[in-house]
C-alpha cells in the first residue's frame, strides 16, 4: 500500500468547553475516524495514516489532546483518562458524527478511547488500540519487573525533580524517551512536532498532568467518574490491538492475556521489528491492517 499525498487541513473543534486544533482529511460527508497521539506526541504522528483513511472514505479528524498546543490548556487541570475519554464522545458529537464512526488511539490515546468506547458505545462501530493493551489486562501487569523497568519514567513524573528536568536542553528527556522505546527509528520530525506541542511550560505541565492524574498524585475529578470507570471494562466493539514486537515502554508480556479482554471478533496484530510507534516506524503495513480493519466491519466507508 503506497501513501497518498496528505491533503491534510488544520481546523479548530469547540468540544467539552475546550478548543481543539486538529488536523483533518478526507471527505466532510464520510464517516468520521477520530485518531488520538499519546506522550509525548502530537497530531501529526498520524501523518502517514489520514490519508488511507481519506481514500478509504473517512473523515480523518487527529486532534491535539487537551493541554498539547495547539489546542486549549484546560482551565480546570483534568487530566485523568475519565477527562480523555469525555472530550473523544465530545468530539463525535462536535464534528457530526453517526454510529459509523471508528476510534484510533495510540499511548494516551488508546486510554481515552477505551473508555470512550464504553462511555458512548452506540456512537463508534469499531475500535484500534495501539501500543497499549486493554487496562484490565495492564493492571494485572504493571508490577512486574519487565513492565516496571520499562515504566521508571511514569513514576519520576510524578516526583519535584521532573519539574526541573523535563525541560532541560531544550526537553531532551523526550528525545531519550522516544530512543528506548523505538530503538534504531529516526524520530527527529516527530520530536521536532512534540516539542513544539510542549515546549511552552504550561504545555509540558499539562503532559506530565496525565501521569500525575492516572497515578493518583492529585485528586481524581468527580466530573468524570464514570469515563474513567469506564475505561477498564471491555470495550464492545470489535477491536484490533496493534503493538511492535520490539516496545521499550510496553512489555510483550502486558500482551499475552490481552484476549481475554477485548470482544468477540476482536483481533490483535504485531509489527515485527518495531517499537512503541509501529504506525511511524512501519506504517505500510500498520496503515495495511488499519484501513482493512476499520473498512471490513457493516457500514464502514
Amino acid at each position: 500500500m503506497s501513501t497518498p499525498q496528505s491533503s491534510a487541513s488544520q481546523i479548530e473543534v469547540r468540544a467539552n468547553g475546550l478548543t481543539f486544533t486538529a488536523l483533518a482529511d478526507g471527505p466532510t460527508d464520510g464517516p468520521l475516524a477520530l485518531c488520538l497521539h499519546g506522550f509525548p506526541d502530537s497530531a501529526h504522528t498520524w501523518r502517514h495514516l489520514l490519508p488511507e483513511l481519506a481514500a478509504a472514505g473517512f473523515r480523518a479528524v487527529a486532534p491535539w489532546m487537551r493541554g498539547y498546543a495547539p489546542t486549549e490548556v484546560p482551565a480546570d487541570g483534568s487530566y485523568g483518562p475519565g477527562a480523555l475519554a469525555a472530550d473523544a464522545v465530545a468530539l463525535h458529537e462536535a464534528l457530526g458524527a453517526d454510529e459509523r464512526a471508528v476510534l484510533i488511539g495510540h499511548d494516551w490515546g488508546a486510554i481515552a478511547a477505551y473508555g470512550a468506547a464504553n462511555v458512548a458505545p452506540e456512537r463508534w462501530a469499531r475500535l484500534v488500540t495501539i501500543a497499549i493493551p486493554p487496562l484490565g489486562s495492564l493492571a494485572t501487569k504493571m508490577f512486574a519487573y519487565e513492565q516496571l523497568k520499562r515504566s521508571w519514567y511514569m513514576y519520576f513524573l510524578l516526583t519535584p525533580m521532573a519539574d526541573m528536568a523535563v525541560p532541560l536542553d531544550d526537553i531532551a528527556f523526550i528525545d531519550q524517551l522516544w530512543q528506548d522505546w523505538s530503538p534504531g527509528y529516526d524520530a527527529a520530525a516527530d520530536l521536532a512536532y512534540a516539542k513544539d506541542a510542549l515546549r511552552d511550560p504550561a504545555n509540558l505541565a499539562a503532559a506530565v498532568g496525565y501521569y500525575r492524574a492516572m497515578l493518583g498524585a492529585v485528586a481524581p475529578d468527580p466530573t468524570y467518574a464514570a469515563e474513567a470507570e469506564a475505561g477498564s471494562r471491555i470495550a464492545p466493539q470489535p477491536t484490533l490491538l496493534v503493538h511492535g514486537d520490539q516496545d521499550g515502554a510496553s512489555a510483550p508480556s502486558s500482551y499475552l492475556d490481552a484476549d481475554a479482554f477485548l470482544s468477540s471478533g476482536s483481533k490483535e496484530e504485531t509489527v515485527i521489528g518495531t517499537g512503541h510507534f509501529p504506525h511511524l516506524e512501519n506504517p505500510t503495513q500498520t496503515n495495511r491492517v488499519i484501513v482493512d480493519w476499520v473498512t471490513r466491519w457493516p457500514g464502514g466507508a
